[in-house]
């Protein structure tokens, strides 16, 4: 069974996918344009609760191992991994209150918007991880890999299924969802 699903993984989807992508692109630029006044208030709102930028980019991987720029709006203090990279855990002192409410509404993710017109997100696929936490993951997780073979997304079935994870043991549980999808 494990055999037959890693060979349709790594079929080529040509058809499906020059389809797809000019479809999310589209999608993309009309909910951009539909939620610019919602951007524009959360960027004011971010400038005005907290110091430093309203927008970040974090470096995370993609397709076939590649890596990319991901947006979000800031929900963090400036200096949030002075001390190096972690992950985020509940009631995390490093998240700002604005940025509580953007989380749990997801408003953070709406720049991800970008990412997906300039083609290295999808809307929906396994959510891209940081280089950081990638190598020890893909020690500790079976098949961890697979999840490079189709684009990710800005949301994913594990996303909408499964909490925030912040773990090892919940990286591999969030990774069965996404090769499910």
């Amino acid at each position: 069974m494990l055999e037959y699903i890693l060979e349709n993984l790594a079929k080529s989807h040509k058809i499906h996918d020059a389809i797809k992508q000019p479809l999310e692109i589209i999608l993309a630029l009309t909910l951009g344009t539909i939620t610019l006044p919602l951007f524009l208030v959360i960027a004011i709102l971010i400038k005005i609760t907290s110091t430093g930028s309203a927008f970040f980019t974090q470096i995370r991987i993609g397709k076939n191992g590649q890596r990319f720029a991901l947006w979000k709006f800031r929900t963090m203090v400036p200096d949030a991994e002075k001390q190096g990279p972690q992950w985020s855990k509940p009631r995390d002192p490093r998240v700002t209150p604005l940025g509580k409410f953007l989380r749990r509404a997801h408003l953070d993710d709406l720049p991800q918007l970008i990412n997906i017109v300039r083609g290295e997100l999808s809307l929906v696929g396994p959510r891209p991880e940081r280089p950081e936490f990638v190598a020890s993951l893909e020690k500790e997780i079976p098949y961890y890999e697979l999840r490079y073979l189709i684009k990710p997304g800005l949301t994913g079935w594990a996303q909408i299924n499964y909490r925030y994870g912040a773990s090892i043991d919940e990286a591999y549980e969030k990774l069965e969802y996404d090769i499910y999808y």
